[in-house]
């Protein structure tokens, strides 16, 4: 059988691996192109996103979006996504099981979308992808891992609380936009941006 997003998102929804199945009020499987070259990967669904079960919805979101735009980038154009696809309770880190729990659906997500660069969001997004640690220490890095390109950024949700960390993200995806269209417009390896 062909995998397919659709496919994907009607497993998502359905999807009763782990806990975080019992108190969802959706499951949040991604959205955005099926073509995008971008994918941006964050941590979890928050309390909006649970309610409307698309990602990146509230207040985090809607700086995203907003820092997207002004980079001249469309949420449209690119494919968000979480490492886990249910609500923690309490917007608690997701637990080890919980993220292998969904890992998977993950993989496959990656696989067919195929982006040129990943965008990982956050800590814990980089700790379940890259087994790093420190994103603050790393942020604005390209790293080549499995022959895909991952670029770490801080999470949009990390602004409400320290608002000084908006210049660094809208510095970091402006850096990503430039690293993609320079990789785009000559078609160069990987190897030349690392």
């Amino acid at each position: 059988m062909i995998d397919t997003l659709e496919i994907i998102t009607d497993e998502i929804r359905k999807c009763t691996l782990c806990r975080l199945c019992e108190d969802r009020t959706n499951a949040v499987p991604g959205d955005g192109s099926s073509l995008a070259k971008l994918m941006f990967i964050g941590e979890a669904p928050g309390r909006n996103e649970d309610k409307q079960g698309r990602p990146f919805v509230g207040t985090a979101g809607k700086l995203l979006t907003e820092i997207l735009e002004e980079a001249g980038v469309s949420r449209e154009d690119v494919f968000i996504t979480n490492v886990v696809k249910c609500r923690p309770p309490n917007n608690r880190v997701p637990t080890n099981q919980e993220r292998s729990s969904c890992r998977p659906y993950l993989e496959r997500q990656i696989k067919l979308i195929n982006p040129k660069i990943i965008c990982i969001l956050g800590r814990t997004a980089y700790e379940s992808l890259l087994k790093g640690n420190s994103i603050t220490s790393n942020r604005g890095k390209l790293i080549e891992h499995e022959n895909r390109l991952y670029f770490l950024t801080v999470h949009p949700a990390a602004i409400i609380y320290n608002p000084k960390l908006k210049s660094l993200l809208k510095k970091d995806i402006a850096n990503l936009i430039n690293t993609l269209s320079k990789l785009e417009s000559k078609n160069n390896s990987m190897e030349e941006y690392l």
